[in-house]
């Protein structure tokens, strides 16, 4: 008989446990899954290549980001920090997958540049995850590979870590373009995720209400010959976390 659950975390667990090990990209064999991802790295994966997300060289370029200490989630071979950190951020980088994360420290190397890498759960709780405060959060392809639950998780590490006036820089799974549109509770009934979560606009400015969105659109679409990556299956939104009246 099994009476453990005493705290909101021993309940993200559980419900964590409720997915079928191996089928997603967020159970126990997460890491695993994505380390045979990256083990080839010259496979034709878009996001292999060392280009920044068009949509965070665009915030860059017009100043609706300035540098500072940025955080960047689901950091998989590192191609948003080092542009992060040749921008002139403080950067810190996190991945489940030691393969990413050997591969992002590799390149990193050869640029010369010093980003703080660490391979683990951002989302741990407080005390064991990433140290803010930040003054830029970027999740390229982190938050729609998360169970319901674990959004919830999420936006607490963003309210741990975001300083305010600080922003969030998202980007994730569009509806009717890529991704899963099944009902939240229809995940846990059928225990997978389906290689990742659709979200419209509205789900986007629902779940983030307690910052204010700047920026919404869909990724624009970059030829292969660009410098940056760009997929037009992809919602980008840029998020800020107001400032506290004093």
């Amino acid at each position: 008989m099994d009476r453990s659950i005493r705290t909101v975390e021993d309940v993200f667990r559980l419900l964590d446990g409720l997915f079928v090990p191996d089928a997603d990209r967020w159970t126990d064999g997460a890491a695993g899954w994505w380390d045979g991802f990256y083990a080839d790295r010259t496979r034709p994966v878009p996001f292999f290549a060392a280009k920044p997300d068009e949509n965070l060289v665009s915030y860059l370029e017009r100043g609706l980001v300035t540098p500072g200490r940025a955080l960047d989630l689901g950091c998989g071979p590192g191609r948003n920090a080092l542009h992060l950190a040749a921008a002139g951020f403080e950067v810190d980088a996190v991945d489940l997958s030691p393969a990413a994360i050997d591969w992002a420290r590799d390149r990193a190397r050869e640029a010369g540049a010093e980003i703080g890498f660490r391979c683990g759960d951002a989302f741990a709780p407080a005390g064991t995850g990433p140290r803010g405060p930040y003054d830029l959060v970027h999740d390229s392809g982190c938050f729609h590979h998360l169970p319901p639950h674990r959004r919830v998780s999420h936006l607490a590490l963003l309210d741990r870590v975001l300083a305010p006036g600080g922003h969030f820089s998202l980007t994730c799974f569009a509806a009717g373009a890529m991704g899963s549109e099944l009902d939240d509770a229809d995940f846990y009934r059928q225990s997978r995720l389906h290689g990742g979560l659709a979200y419209a606009p509205d789900d986007l400015r629902r779940i983030f209400s307690g910052l204010e969105v700047v920026e919404l659109r869909r990724m624009r679409d970059e030829p292969p010959r660009s410098p940056r990556f760009g997929e037009p299956f992809l919602w980008t939104a840029l998020f800020r976390r107001p400032v506290s009246p004093s």
